[in-house]
């Protein structure tokens, strides 16, 4: 089957072929992610993941399949997205110092005229942080390209106290769930784990 990844983004590609998808196409979407103002952070990633979907949508074939995925951090319902400069990723580090956040991934599968669209949350728990911690943590480079200044799968866990839900949702990609929205749509991960484990 055709499966087409609307993300460019590795550390997704790497969580898919864990999943035992180790057979498909990258497509990065270009879609608008401005969304109105006042939404839940639940909606957003739902509604952009479901954008990035279509967007590509044009590129599968025939009974071919999309994935997409969106990822948010929140802080009391503010929603940070990835800092322009290495000002704006010290305030968010040092907001969310010692204190909890919720990270959020909207998933949508699309195939043909069918589309599954959900969303999983997150709890995450920063250790407190002096000043030089964020420095140090920022002069790695590694905030700038995450949603809420920090990769949980880098540098970022040292700065990590406590998770409360699933890890790899903080990666940008809910494995459990996505798991079962592919077996929903007729594609069960293990069976391709277990064939792929028999070539």
């Amino acid at each position: 089957m055709d499966i087409i990844l609307a993300s460019g983004s590795p550390r997704r590609k790497q969580l898919l072929a864990q999943m035992g998808i180790e057979t498909f196409r990258v497509i990065s979407s270009d879609a608008d992610e401005t969304v109105e103002p006042g939404l839940s952070p639940a909606r957003i990633v739902e509604i952009l993941s479901a954008r990035k979907a279509e967007a590509v949508a044009d590129h599968a074939k025939p009974g071919g399949l999309v994935i997409a995925a969106d990822t948010i951090v929140a802080l009391d319902g503010a929603v940070l997205g990835k800092p322009n400069d290495g000002l704006e990723a010290f305030r968010m580090l040092s907001a969310l110092s010692g204190r909890r956040h919720q990270v959020y991934t909207g998933v949508t599968l699309l195939r043909g005229g069918e589309r599954r669209t959900e969303h999983e949350v997150t709890t995450v728990t920063f250790r407190e942080l002096t000043q030089d911690d964020i420095t140090r943590y920022i002069a790695t480079g590694e905030p700038m390209d995450k949603a809420g200044a920090y990769g949980i799968q880098g540098y970022g866990a040292l700065l990590v106290e406590r998770i409360e839900g699933d890890y790899f949702n903080v990666m940008g990609l809910p494995v459990c769930r996505l798991g079962r929205m592919l077996a929903g749509m007729g594609t069960d991960c293990l069976a391709l784990a277990a064939g792929n484990r028999g070539q």
